[in-house]
């Protein structure tokens, strides 16, 4: 009889999940599963919705990147109904949107997987998080990284209305400017320290990680490596974009598979569904499902901060690529497979973002008073597409002639990455578990480094096919023993 691991709840990552580990009688590796016990069910919310609403619905569908829900559901109503944004309005989401990277980004390297690293893998569970990496790179650090935190949900204030969960961004372009001088002077000034701290971080990947010859070789290992497409949005030069542009997909070789336009996409992705979970697994269509396979002929494709430098050509902004470059330089070449060298992409994205914003802040538009347009048209059908910090994120809506939803397809981050995630995990616990290997906490902690450098956020992420989420209810005497249970589902 198989011996059964489980791992409950998993650490460092927004939501929750489990991992279930199945040990052949030799002590190897039988199977491992990967399950997201929750439901949100959002697109059914949507359902006789006002598509001007959505885009301050959406937002509340996850804590962590309200901002990428906001931005996605504001492009999919233009689309309903077909407004070209005037150039302020266009470059103030955009503003918006590459501050929300800063702030998002420094948060997963420094809390949830930079405790790996800087801590060490093995380190104590007690030190390895955000106040042992603060203990040993120092107190001033910590205040930079939550002074960081602060100033991108000012912005967000100053922009947004509000810290989180902001409500600016509707169909037509936003609902306030960056009309007030002393506003737009404090936006630059932000977004110029938010450069020299991004620049800072990457030194730190540098004297920690990169100067770690143990480190590197983690990173690069066979276990972590896993061969399948890659999926990222570019610009009109194949860049890097997180807001606008097409979406690239490349192969396991980084050539280009498809370039498509967000109205295109369900031509390139469709979703399997496994009785075991309630994510989907987007696939590439035209392949067909291949099942959870690696290689040349795979259906399957990851959308990452690694995948966007992968599927992109280069970084649109001087000091990333420089970071870009050298990146491949270091680890052999492009396309890179290996999943731990997601989180050094994520540390290149954080320095774009800033550069990105800086740029967007000084450009004289970006003051400018036309920054919405007044939707005219019969309202009908729309797509919206850009990169959540965790992946590609697609809203796709279909009103009536008086723009009340009827239907809502929301594909998030976290749903892309949903097949591969499953196979780093396995692959991570088949080359860390041996027959005869001691199970100890530091070989599962290494295990769950696999998915956490997904930044995985299974808020957003989840859906039923049923249409109907399992329930249990347990009911305990005071002593805390069971006295009866039932189960929907």
């Amino acid at each position: 009889m198989s011996k059964r691991i489980t791992v409950d709840p998993i650490t460092r990552l927004e939501g929750h999940g489990k991992i279930e580990i199945f040990l052949n009688d030799d002590g190897s590796v039988d199977n491992v599963f990967f399950q997201v016990p929750e439901l949100r069910g959002f697109e059914k919310f949507a359902e006789g919705r006002p598509v001007e609403e959505m885009p301050r619905i959406t937002s509340r569908i996850c804590g962590v990147c309200p901002e990428a829900h906001l931005a996605c559901s504001a492009k999919a109503g233009d689309a309903v109904y077909d407004i070209t944004l005037p150039p302020t309005a266009a470059k103030l989401r955009e503003l918006q949107y590459n501050v929300f990277y800063v702030g998002d980004h420094t948060t997963h390297f420094y809390a949830l997987a930079g405790p790996d690293f800087v801590m060490g893998p093995d380190a104590d569970p007690a030190i390895r998080n955000i106040i042992g990496v603060i203990g040993k790179v120092g107190a001033e650090v910590g205040g930079e990284v939550i002074r960081t935190r602060v100033e991108a949900h000012e912005i967000a204030s100053i922009l947004g209305g509000r810290r989180v969960h902001p409500v600016n961004m509707i169909p037509g372009g936003m609902s306030k400017g960056l009309t007030d001088p002393e506003e737009h002077k404090r936006v630059v000034e932000i977004c110029e320290r938010f450069v020299d701290f991004a620049k800072f971080t990457l030194k730190i990947v540098d004297d920690i990680v990169l100067a770690n010859k143990e480190y590197v070789d983690l990173i690069v290992s066979d276990p972590y490596k896993l061969v399948v497409n890659d999926m990222g949005l570019v610009d009109e030069n194949n860049h890097v974009n997180f807001y606008r542009g097409h979406v690239r997909v490349t192969d396991t070789e980084g050539k280009q598979l498809y370039r498509y336009a967000p109205e295109e996409y369900l031509d390139v992705v469709g979703e399997h569904v496994e009785e075991w979970s309630y994510l989907k697994f987007p696939f590439l269509k035209e392949r067909g499902w291949t099942g959870f396979t690696e290689g040349n002929d795979t259906a399957v494709y990851r959308a990452t901060p690694l995948s966007r430098l992968n599927a992109a050509e280069g970084m649109a902004t001087p000091l990333a690529q420089e970071q870009y470059e050298r990146f491949y330089d270091t680890l052999g070449g492009k396309p890179v497979h290996s999943t731990l060298a997601t989180n050094w992409a994520r540390v290149i994205e954080l320095l774009f973002a800033a550069e990105a914003a800086l740029m967007l802040a000084k450009d004289p538009d970006i003051t400018g008073e036309e920054y919405r347009v007044i939707p005219k048209t019969v309202p009908s059908e729309g797509v919206g597409i850009l990169e959540a910090p965790r992946g590609t994120l697609t809203h796709h809506y279909v009103t009536d002639e008086k723009g009340i939803i009827k239907k809502a397809n929301i594909i998030v981050g976290t749903t892309n990455n949903n097949a591969p995630i499953c196979m780093s995990i396995k692959k991570a616990a088949e080359g860390l578990i041996k027959a005869g290997t001691e199970v100890t906490e530091p070989i599962l902690n290494m295990v769950e480094m696999a998915f956490r450098a997904y930044d995985p956020c299974f808020g957003c992420a989840t859906h039923s096919l049923p249409g109907q989420m399992p329930l249990e209810v347990c009911l305990y005497d005071k002593q805390g023993r069971l006295l009866d249970s039932k189960r929907r589902g």
